[in-house]
């Protein structure tokens, strides 16, 4: 049996080996996790505003996976073709506080709990909703943020 080299995954990386891969990389892990914060808190009070009765249509996930991507849509677009953006709005914004703020883990354990509990009509309504409804509002928001905001 062979020991790993241990400069292996930095080689594979195009990294010289033994680099220190997390150098530099504090602000932008800072950024994500107060952009995280940020987002989680608005999800949590969402569901505050939106609770789901047992079988119920989980309305609150399903609008904050639409909006949430309709944001993602609009970002992308204004920070890679609009204008330029400092390096740590992107993270924030994406990684952070729409990361922090969609909730597929959410929706997936929503799904499989109303198929287990029998309501198979009402799960397969609501994955049909999620994902036509989170895809449908990415693609929209591009193609309106790009004709508005004058990108490529």
């Amino acid at each position: 049996m062979t020991t790993p080299d241990p400069d292996a995954e930095d080689v594979l990386a195009g990294r010289p080996p033994g680099a220190a891969v997390l150098r530099g990389q504090g602000p932008a892990v800072a950024v994500v996790a107060l952009g995280g914060v940020l987002g989680s808190l608005a999800r949590w009070a969402v569901g505050l505003l939106a609770p789901v009765a047992p079988g119920g249509f989980p309305w609150g996930t399903v609008g904050i996976n639409v909006l949430g991507s309709l944001l993602m849509g609009v970002l992308v677009v204004v920070v890679t073709e609009v204008r330029a953006a400092h390096p740590l709005v992107r993270p924030f914004l994406g990684t952070g506080v729409l990361g922090g703020f969609t909730t597929f883990s959410t929706f997936a354990v929503d799904a499989e709990t109303l198929l287990g509990g029998g309501h198979r009509g009402t799960s397969l309504a609501y994955v049909a909703a999620t994902i036509v409804g989170a895809v449908g509002a990415c693609a929209l928001a591009v193609s309106v943020t790009r004709r508005v905001g004058g990108a490529r």
